[in-house]
């Protein structure tokens, strides 16, 4: 199993983070080491004093393929789930100002918690998915997959170039604005619409 993670999908993201809008998709990948799931608390890592949370829409692939075409990318994947993508910021700056992959800043152990996973049929619009992340009780991040530069399809067909996707695989789909650090103590709850899908702690 593999985290293919998709960067820079929401416009006001990148404007917060003074990025370029990209042309097509910005992907990175997490190993199956940074999963956490069943609320399991987020310990911070000692290498880095800013961890940034980054709330996002997750896919889980059903079905192995490869150079997907987009009008067929739905069939391969039945089930969405929340998730965030942990972001070590101080690393990451220093990593790009280097021209430096992002793995250290991203990739890290527990770095990618996931909540439990609804059935796609469920969904009246995957193109109109509310989800938030609110931090100690008090909303931080909102977004709507109708705001995605790039769409699932586009994402899926994207990486299927590169990449043999495997049933079982998490797609990370993107954040919207309003990532920030958090601290020992801090209680993260995740909802896609009004469900709570997530509901941990930081130490």
């Amino acid at each position: 199993m593999k985290i293919l993670c998709i960067g820079r999908n929401y416009v006001a993201h990148i404007r917060e983070l003074k990025n370029e809008t990209p042309s097509e998709p910005v992907f990175f990948i997490k190993p199956d080491t940074a999963l956490l799931k069943n609320n399991e608390a987020f310990y911070l890592p000692d290498f880095s004093h800013d961890v940034h949370h980054e709330v996002e829409i997750v896919l889980k692939i059903s079905k192995r393929g490869k150079h997907i075409s987009e009008k067929f990318a739905a069939d391969y994947f039945n089930e969405i789930a929340i998730g965030i993508d942990f972001t070590a910021r101080d690393l990451q700056t220093k990593l790009k100002e280097k021209g430096l992959p992002w793995e250290k800043a991203k990739a890290f152990d527990g770095s990618a918690p996931v909540s439990a996973f609804i059935q796609k049929k469920d969904f009246p619009a995957l193109d109109n998915i509310d989800f938030t992340l609110s931090v100690n009780d008090k909303q931080v991040q909102k977004g709507n997959t109708s705001l995605m530069l790039f769409s699932f399809a586009k994402i899926i067909a994207e990486l299927s170039k590169y990449f043999t996707l495997n049933v079982g695989d998490l797609i990370f789909t993107g954040t919207p604005e309003g990532v920030a650090a958090v601290k020992p103590g801090d209680r993260l709850q995740a909802f896609i619409g009004e469900k709570k899908m997530l509901d941990f702690e930081v130490r």
